[in-house]
Parts: C-alpha cells; structure tokens; sequence
C-alpha cells in the first residue's frame, strides 16, 4: 500500500471510532487534541488499525502515536 492509500484507510476508521467525517481528516490531526474519544476509543482504533493493515503496533509503540501523520508513517515503515 502506498501513503496515500494508508492515509484514506486511516481516515475511515477514524470516522467509523470518532464522530468525525473523513475529508476532515489531516496528517495533522491530533488524537487526544483533535478528536472527543477516550482510552478505550483509542485502543479499539488502534487494534482496528492493526486488523486492517495486518501489523501488530506494541503498546509502547501505540502511546508514541500522536497524530495522524505519525500513524500512518508507523504503518508504511512495518508493512
């Protein structure tokens, strides 16, 4: 997958977790700032991240992830 197709794929489980549309999602967006969700709300998004581009992110490795951005470099560096 491309940085682009990572990046739209993110955006939709965003929207699918958060009460946000996905043309509203930037690189920038920050999800403990940006977005009204909780700890659960992030570690199901995570998980859900981890299902759909079939990568394991480490709790550690999840607590770093701050932004969109981050994200979705973290996902094209362990494809």
């Amino acid at each position: 997958m491309n940085e682009t197709e990572i990046f739209n794929k993110v955006a939709e489980l965003l929207a699918e977790h958060f009460d946000i549309e996905a043309d509203k999602v930037t690189n920038e967006l920050n999800f403990k700032k940006d977005l009204d969700g909780d700890s659960i709300n992030f570690l199901e998004f995570v998980m859900d991240l981890e299902d759909a581009f079939g990568a394991e992110i480490s709790d550690e490795d999840a607590a770093k992830l701050e932004t969109v951005g981050q994200a979705v470099d973290y996902i094209k560096s362990h494809q």
